[in-house]
Parts: structure tokens; sequence; C-alpha cells
């Protein structure tokens, strides 16, 4: 099975265990961060979206003009952009990136995030317009013949499209844990991705994936590649990588800040999108499971986005991983808390030796 690796691309030096509130981008540290991905052996790179965070498309196509390989996976939501515009945009940076480019959509897990830029539709509905955003971009990248659309949230006529993506389409990725998100993205997505649950429950979520894929009468061959999302804590030995852990947590606990909203999860509150609660309700189960996932990282920030570690030395680390790789995961998705340096730890300690169990020359092979 061929494995790929994804990381999340950062505009500044900002983390959330060294929070510089309001930074404005850096391009220096972009260029200099999206070169160390490119150079580390990373595939993809998610651009991620909020409602007051950096344009992902910019910094996409900033990715795109300073590496070789990395691949730029835009977030969108459908609420911020028509899709005919939408369906340009991304194509004419994938022609800018000779073919790199990779949409993730975001439905929207939080109605008053939505509500920040003028969303109101609640979450069945946001989910049904995602299905018709999916298909109307399909057709858009399919072909330059003018066609018209009257659907339940778009309409508009004789649109023609004269930007075609460089390798025929663009890969579309889906996430999410709910019903809609697995039936949506199983009928619909080239790529589903999923945050780092325990090995039985990545298991339940990926059969139900597929189970979708076989109910809209797709072949075997041609269901959604698994995406899963780990924020690994690594260092020489174990002992040394559990206290690395721990001293996160601290940090976490005393800044509670998100990178990307440019605040604190509310206190107390439940999320409204199920991935978050299901990590939530996982946690009070205890604070490791399987080899080294690790939990209390989930309950500082109130689950918010991916937030699993994977906790021990690079052999631990990768023993982890591979687990989910055997489980039919291609797409491992790593990214740390110190995110430049661990991006290039990533590239020297782990990405190579997942690479290399899985070409049958490391340990236990």
């Amino acid at each position: 099975m061929p494995v790929e690796f994804i990381s999340a691309t950062f505009a500044n030096a900002s983390t959330e265990i060294a929070p510089i509130p309001g930074a404005p981008v850096d391009p220096d540290f972009l260029v200099r961060y999206a070169r160390a991905l490119d150079d580390a052996g990373f595939d993809y790179t998610l651009c991620p979206y909020n409602s007051n965070a950096f344009d992902p498309f910019s910094i996409a196509a900033t990715i795109a003009a300073v590496t070789k390989r990395v691949k730029p996976i835009i977030a969108l939501r459908p609420n911020t952009m028509y899709p005919t515009v939408a369906a340009k945009q991304l194509a004419t940076i994938d022609q800018l990136s000779r073919g790199r480019v990779v949409v993730h959509f975001i439905a929207g897990g939080s109605d008053q995030e939505q509500a920040r830029e003028g969303d109101f539709l609640d979450k069945h509905e946001r989910y049904a317009r995602l299905e018709e955003y999916i298909k109307i971009l399909r057709r858009a990248w399919s072909c330059s013949e003018p066609f018209d659309w009257d659907g339940k949230y778009y309409q508009f006529k004789n649109f023609s499209n004269g930007v075609l993506p460089v390798n025929g389409t663009i890969p579309v990725s889906v996430g999410g844990s709910s019903d809609e998100a697995y039936r949506i993205g199983g009928a619909l997505a080239d790529i589903f991705g999923l945050w780092g649950e325990p090995l039985k429950e990545t298991k339940e979520q990926i059969d139900r994936i597929y189970a979708a894929a076989d109910a809209a009468g797709r072949p075997a061959n041609d269901r959604p590649r698994i995406w899963v999302t780990f924020r690994p804590i690594i260092a020489e030995t174990e002992e040394l990588a559990w206290a690395k852990a721990h001293r996160t947590l601290d940090l976490l606990n005393k800044n509670k800040f998100n990178p990307f909203a440019g605040k604190a999860p509310a206190n107390g509150t439940t999320p409204q999108n199920v991935g978050s609660q299901r990590l939530l309700d996982i946690a009070k189960r205890g604070d490791v499971h399987d080899r080294a996932l690790w939990f209390p990282t989930v309950t500082s920030t109130n689950a918010r986005g991916a937030s699993t570690a994977l906790v021990g030395s690079p052999q631990t680390i990768i023993d982890s991983i591979l687990d989910y790789v055997e489980l039919g995961c291609e797409l491992i998705s790593i990214r740390g808390y110190d995110n430049f340096n661990d991006a290039v730890d990533y590239g020297r300690y782990v990405i190579p030796g997942v690479h290399a169990r899985l070409a049958g020359a490391g340990p236990d092979n």
C-alpha cells in the first residue's frame, strides 16, 4: 500500500505552546517552512481555514511557487465562495503548481463559526449544500462546454469553464464523523479525513465510509483513501518523550490559545461537531490508548481540531503509524506542537523509517 504524509502549513512562527497573538503573515517563515516540508519528504500540506485566519488560496499559491513536490491541500467552506468561482480558482492554482492541488471541504461543524460569515443553514443543510457543491465542481472540471445548473442551493446558466485542472480533475477530500459526512464522503470523495482515534474506533469509521461508498455503487478499487491525523511528540527515548509530552501539556493548559481562530475554546462547552465529541468521550476512558495514543491534549484543548498525540521514541511513533496503515490508512498527517522543528524531526526520524519498514528494510522485516 502506498503511504503518503501530510503536514499543515503555518504562516508565521506562532504555535499553540508559544503563541504570538495577532501575528501577521511572515513571508520569510512561510517560504522556509514550506521548503522544509519539501526537504522532509512530506507529500501534502494542509492550508487550513477559519473565519478570521489567513486566506488558504493565497497561502497555497505561495507554497506552490517555492516548492517542487509538496501538494497544497486547500481547505474550503462552501459558504465562502460560489462553486463556479472555486472551480476556476482551484484549477488556476493547480495549473500554477503543475497539478499538485487538493481541495478539502469543510461543511461546518459549528453554527456560531458559520454565522460569523453569514451562513445560517443548519448542519443537515450544510452537508446537502456540500454534496451539490462537489457535483458542480466535478462537472466544471470535466469539460469546457457550457452548462446550466438548477439545484436547491445553486442556480446558474450557460457557465463555461476555460480553466481546467492539469490532470483532468482535482482530488476532493471530505472529513467528519457524522452520518452525513460518511454518506457524502463515501459517495463523492477521493480522500476521507479522520482525526486520530484508537485503532478499534478508527476501523469502525473506515468500515462506515466503505459501506457508504458501496451503497453509492463505487467499486472497491475506487473507495476514498483514508487520511488520519496525529500530533506526534517524539524524543530520543521513551522517558524523554513522555517528559516532553507533559511539558507540552503544561504549556497548552497555560496558553489555551488557538493559532487559527486567535482565541481559547469556550470553557466547559460541548463542541457541536461529532468528531470533537467522540474524542472527548474517548478521553474519559483513559489517557493512553493502544501503543502511544495520548488524550490529555484533547481534554486541554476541548478537542479543538486534530488534537490526539502519539508519544514516544521514533521507533514507537513508526510502529504506531504502521498500526494504522494496516487498517487501511494511506495518508498519515503528522504535525506537532513546535511546528517547524517537529516537521524537521519527522522528516529525519519518522517518515523515512515508515517508508523503510514498508519496503522491508527496517526492524521486524
